[in-house]
């Protein structure tokens, strides 16, 4: 197990405001390092940063050997005037956990607009490119086009909320993406909140990942197929998110770890 990197996803990042639960935060560390223990290098990119909960576990992992990328609009003022924004809440959040936030790294803007080469030239071809932005068709195809042009040949572009029913159109634009490019990318892991995908020609690759990955072992793996590709569905039964999240309430962070083992 990888106990520095539990220790920081189920304690140290539960203090950044955000939405990405264990189960994925896992994921993400999985293969994250299958990628690094076979020389599959590149920068990181991630749409739709918030208060840096994802981001934060990129940088962790990466620990400076490949570059993060943040975009996002970081326009949301609904706190009290005296209250950081959320930028300056963001690079708060860098400093306080030691992971400061390279300002080079950042694009303040919409995704929608972007060029690849906006990416590439800061970070290169990326081996892992997160989507959490807009949740509207125009967004996720756009988001979608944006990763598939600037990711490495072993690259891995992970969709958030595909089949959240608040967001039905994010469910839309995913299974559109991997329609329109069924020759080229396969899913190969879901779970309650992401859909993984790669190029064909990596998919037992990193099916393989997921199914070995000793940080996946508590998830029930449930072989599933979508759209024509084999795909590992990890479920996380409702018992356990329930004892968690009762841990958690109860002052327990520091023992949560031990539900997800």
């Amino acid at each position: 197990m990888n106990s520095n990197f539990r220790k920081f996803i189920f304690q140290d990042l539960q203090t950044v405001e955000g939405y990405i639960d264990p189960p994925d935060a896992l994921v993400f560390l999985s293969l994250l390092q299958a990628q690094q223990e076979n020389g599959l290098a590149g920068g990181v990119a991630e749409i739709g940063v918030f208060y840096g909960r994802s981001y934060f576990l990129f940088k962790k992992v990466c620990n400076g050997q490949d570059k993060v990328l943040a975009i996002d609009l970081f326009d949301m003022d609904d706190k009290p005037d005296d209250a950081p924004d959320q930028y300056e809440s963001f690079l708060e959040n860098g400093r306080r956990l030691g992971l400061p936030v390279d300002e080079e790294l950042i694009i303040k803007g919409d995704s929608t607009r972007l060029l690849p080469n906006a990416i590439t030239d800061k970070i290169g071809r990326t081996r892992f490119f997160s989507i959490d932005g807009g949740h509207m068709l125009h967004h996720v195809i756009s988001d979608g086009a944006l990763a598939t042009d600037t990711l490495a040949d072993h690259g891995i572009i992970a969709f958030d909320d595909t089949f959240n029913p608040a967001w039905p159109e994010v469910t839309v634009g995913v299974s559109d993406f991997l329609r329109e490019r069924k020759d080229t990318f396969a899913t190969f892991c879901m779970t309650k909140y992401k859909t993984y995908v790669c190029r064909r020609e990596f998919h037992d690759f990193y099916y393989r990942a997921i199914a070995e990955a000793p940080d996946l072992m508590a998830f029930d793996h449930v072989e599933t197929e979508f759209l024509g590709s084999k795909v590992a569905r990890l479920h996380n039964p409702i018992s356990r998110r329930m004892v968690y999240e009762l841990m958690v309430r109860s002052g327990m962070r520091a023992f949560s770890e031990r539900v997800y083992r």
